[in-house]
C-alpha cells in the first residue's frame, strides 16, 4: 500500500475570492484568556445523553486550553468530585450549581445561574 500525501488545504477545493485566506487550523493561535471580571458565565445543570445522572455545565468561558482546565481542576477540587473541561465548557459531576455559582463569583466571575 503506498503512503497518501495530506493535502495542505484539506476540504478546501477552489476560491474566486481575491481577499480570501486560507487558514490552516494547526496554525490558529489560542484565544487571549479575558480577565475574570470581563467573563460572562452561565451555570446550569443537564442530564440529556447522561443515562439520567446531572451534571454541572459551566459554559461561556472565553480563553486558552489551559486556563479552562485551570479553572475545572479549582472546581472539581472545592466540590470534591470529578469532571472534564472540553469544547470551552466544564463538566463537573453532580448537582453543585449554587455552590459553582458562590465559588465563581467569590473568584470575580460575572455569573449568571440558568434554568429553574
Amino acid at each position: 500500500m503506498a503512503k497518501q500525501k495530506k493535502q495542505r488545504f484539506e476540504g478546501i477545493v477552489y476560491s474566486t475570492a481575491d481577499d480570501f485566506a486560507y487558514v490552516d487550523a494547526e496554525r490558529q493561535q489560542e484565544q487571549e484568556t479575558l480577565p475574570p471580571g470581563k467573563q460572562k458565565l452561565k451555570v446550569l445543570l443537564d442530564r440529556k445523553a447522561r443515562k439520567g445522572k446531572i451534571v454541572t455545565i459551566v459554559q461561556g468561558y472565553i480563553g486558552s486550553e489551559e486556563d479552562l482546565n485551570d479553572l475545572a481542576k479549582k472546581l472539581k477540587q472545592k466540590c470534591g468530585v470529578g469532571g472534564a473541561a472540553k469544547d470551552g465548557e466544564i463538566l463537573i459531576q453532580g448537582d453543585f450549581k449554587t455552590k459553582i455559582f458562590e465559588i465563581l463569583q467569590v473568584e470575580g466571575y460575572s455569573v449568571k445561574l440558568v434554568g429553574g
